[in-house]
């Protein structure tokens, strides 16, 4: 069978089924990151994310800063998805024969701007020849730390919690849309707005790290959205057994999306359910909690922080539920590497 028939997480699934156990390894395959009990206070967070030139981005499409950065925050999202602090990074890359030196010099250079806004430190890592492909690849591992207690996973959403986002959705597919269709007359603008968003994704740490110290007793479960909102809501529902209905009204649309939606005659709720790449953060909060959740996410950070919908049983599946009163079966169509869909 072709890989691209079996799919990007059926495949994971299928590699990783006979794993074998270790005591120290809390969690392991199947989230936003490993967690790993190193017998102190602090958990070891554990996450690898790759970047494929022709995939991910194109050095038509983005300077070469705009990659280095984007290539290690995507990383730092996984971590902030655990209520983690990133601490440490390691680098290979896989370089073309055609690759100047010079570019890569400035994907390094943004690369240390990324870490440095963080606090990362850049500790190693590898470099090959891709031999006859032509195409640059920037596999990152990246390491955190989070207090015991405190790491908030994607299993622990329960019938009756209120589903959040932050940010607005779908902003990054709307600015990947313009990159490809440049000669729209866009508003300038929505349009150089929206492409920063899809160039240097905004990691959320300073949230996450607010909703860690609530810990999981009042935020349930979370993951960052990578692979598109209706996707990792169905990543959502099957680690914690349960279905979501999603308030397609409620749903939080940027004026920026608005506005590049209407001049390019696109849905901008395909964007916002399944457009990837947002790097905000999905999380359920237990009910009654939902103000104390909005609160302490203020105090660090001005990132809206939006209700979409509420945790239903599994026997429900995913449902989206419009301002008319009609229902429907809510269904995932994100991206999958394996697909190239």
């Amino acid at each position: 069978m072709h890989m691209a028939n079996i799919g990007e997480f059926n495949l994971i699934a299928h590699l990783t089924k006979n794993l074998s156990a270790h005591d120290d390894v809390l969690l392991g395959v199947g989230d936003d990151c490993a967690i790993l009990d190193v017998q102190s206070d602090l958990l070891l967070l554990a996450t690898c994310d790759s970047q494929v030139e022709g995939v991910h981005f194109t050095l038509h499409t983005s300077s070469p800063e705009q990659i280095g950065r984007k290539a290690l925050a995507v990383n730092i999202s996984d971590i902030a998805a655990m209520g983690g602090i990133p601490r440490y990074a390691l680098v290979s890359l896989i370089l073309p024969s055609t690759l100047s030196f010079g570019v890569l010099e400035r994907i390094y250079v943004g690369m240390r701007q990324e870490a440095e806004q963080y606090s990362i430190a850049i500790v190693g890592g590898n470099i090959a020849g891709s031999g006859k492909a032509e195409q640059l690849v920037i596999d990152i591992t990246l390491l955190g730390m989070v207090e015991r207690g405190h790491a908030l996973t994607r299993q622990g959403a329960h019938v009756g919690d209120t589903i959040f986002v932050t940010g607005s959705l779908g902003d990054s597919a709307a600015g990947f849309y313009t990159l490809l269709h440049a000669d729209r007359p866009y508003p300038q603008d929505a349009m150089q707005a929206l492409r920063l968003i899809h160039q240097v994704p905004r990691p959320r740490v300073q949230e996450g790290r607010a909703l860690s110290q609530l810990g999981p007793q009042i935020v349930t479960a979370m993951l960052d959205i990578s692979d598109g909102l209706s996707g990792d809501l169905a990543h959502l529902c099957e680690r914690s057994q349960v279905g979501v209905r999603i308030e397609v009204g409620q749903l939080p649309l940027s004026a920026a999306l608005l506005a590049i939606a209407t001049t390019a005659a696109q849905d901008p709720l395909a964007w916002a359910l399944h457009g990837g790449e947002d790097y905000g953060l999905l999380f359920t909060v237990v009910a009654g909690k939902e103000q104390e959740v909005i609160k302490a996410v203020r105090v660090v950070s001005d990132t809206p922080v939006t209700a979409i919908g509420k945790v239903c049983s599994p026997d429900e599946g995913m449902q989206l539920l419009y301002p008319n009163g009609h229902g429907e079966k809510f269904i995932p169509d994100s991206w999958d590497h394996l697909k190239g869909k």
